[in-house]
């Protein structure tokens, strides 16, 4: 390892230590490198203009953030809730099972975690801990875990992320996201169900069957969103940066027109906020365009296959031991910089070794959302304690039952690739 790599890495992780955003942490780090290697700064800038340039995909993230804005911002999500409180809410434990299916529903629509948590995470809590049904604790913990089911069925944000590094098919990504994210789903509420049961939660007032016809109805339309997406880019019909703009296009209408919930005031602040959220995520990829150069530059990726080629490690191993890796840093990284930083440095290996890059695409992004909910870092641990003001240490006593059957699935779908692949190939995937 070189001196100027290792400056680098003393950089990004002093500065990441003391506080400093993720993505200002890599550019200074990099151009550290830079200016150590005796390279031109301002390739820096060459390395990010270049990146973006050919990288036509990344107009879908903020696109898919501006159409879970919409979402959150007009009465979308209150019409969800109602349609899934008639169908879950019934049963033992209903208001948890209504939060993993609200989950299941929005995340067809905003392709992102913390938009998931802080949309409508906020209102179902408020919803369990009424009249002291549920504790602040395993209200905000189901919601947190709930929520990284948001970017494993399409559209998703990370696999967007994730296609951009490895050339995989974002369609065949997509549709590979269905199954696990309901055997997520289906865990989420076996667990749910079983705690329910142990704890001794009331059963909620069930809603007359004769008005579910009327609740579906409402909530149709926003129902149909994930349809429209994948027919139009499985139909050859749009691109996936296409399909993202029609997401946001189509949730504007259904807010503004369809349902009157959105106001112009209210519309300026979705693109404020969607902004912001944009440029945050803009400035990891940017950094990520550097340092990708720095590790093509020192070899390491080549390093690593040949490291492995000589350990002669089975593929399934390979999994393990990545997916291990991926866990660990999910702890203290971010799904995004996990995505742009990390796992380029497996492809190589993944293509040497036989594995399905829409496999290994899915079980990344399911392993990276299982990291949002790891102490001590789990960012959606914070979103939920910001804002509903429950304390972090109410949430991250209740989150480790759910934690564990997350992994128990990931678990599953790394053992039995067929569950993530059956989808694609039947689609006409030829992996």
């Amino acid at each position: 390892m070189s001196f100027e790599l290792v400056s680098l890495l003393v950089t990004l992780f002093v500065l990441a230590g003391i506080g400093t955003p993720i993505g200002y942490s890599i550019l200074i780090a990099s151009v550290v490198y830079l200016g150590l290697s005796g390279l031109d700064v301002a390739l820096a800038g060459e390395k990010i203009l270049q990146g973006f340039y050919k990288s036509a995909i990344l107009l879908a993230v903020p696109l898919f953030i501006v159409a879970a804005n919409i979402m959150n911002a007009g009465s979308i999500t209150d019409r969800l809730l109602n349609f899934c409180i008639a169908v879950v809410g019934r049963f033992k434990g209903g208001m948890g099972h209504v939060n993993v299916v609200a989950s299941l529903i929005f995340s067809g629509m905003s392709g992102s975690a913390v938009a998931d948590a802080a949309g409508i995470g906020k209102i179902i809590i408020s919803m369990m801990t009424r009249n002291g049904r549920y504790s602040r604790g395993y209200a905000a913990a189901i919601t947190a875990a709930s929520a990284t089911i948001g970017p494993i069925i399409p559209p998703s944000i990370p696999m967007v992320l994730y296609a951009l590094v490895s050339n995989a098919s974002i369609g065949a990504l997509f549709l590979a996201g269905i199954l696990p994210g309901l055997i997520m789903g289906i865990v989420l509420m076996g667990m749910n169900g079983y705690l329910a049961h142990k704890r001794g939660f009331e059963v909620e007032e069930s809603v007359p069957l004769r008005e579910l016809p009327k609740k579906t109805a409402n909530a149709f339309p926003a129902l149909l969103m994930p349809v429209i997406l994948l027919y139009g880019i499985y139909g050859g019909v749009t691109t996936p940066t296409e399909a993202a703009a029609v997401a946001a296009f189509y949730a504007l209408l259904l807010a503004a027109l369809f349902y009157r919930a959105l106001t112009w005031k209210t519309l300026y602040q979705v693109f404020v906020d969607s902004a912001r959220s944009s440029a945050a995520v803009g400035i990891v990829i940017g950094g990520a365009f550097i340092l990708n150069y720095v590790v093509i530059t020192e070899q390491i990726p080549q390093a690593i296959s040949a490291f492995l080629d000589g350990a002669n490690i089975s593929p399934i191993m390979f999994l393990i031991m990545v997916n291990i890796l991926i866990l660990l840093l999910g702890c203290v990284l971010d799904a995004t910089t996990i995505i742009l930083v990390i796992v380029p440095l497996f492809i190589p290996t993944c293509n040497a070794l036989g594995i399905d890059l829409v496999h290994f695409g899915v079980l990344v992004v399911v392993n990276s959302m299982i990291g949002l909910i790891t102490p001590p870092y789990g960012i959606l641990l914070f979103v939920i304690n910001a804002v509903t003001d429950i304390p972090l240490r109410e949430i991250i006593a209740e989150i480790w039952a759910f934690l564990a059957v997350l992994i128990a699935a990931l678990i599953l779908m790394m053992l039995f690739p067929d569950l993530i692949l059956w989808l694609p190939r039947f689609a006409g995937y030829p992996g």
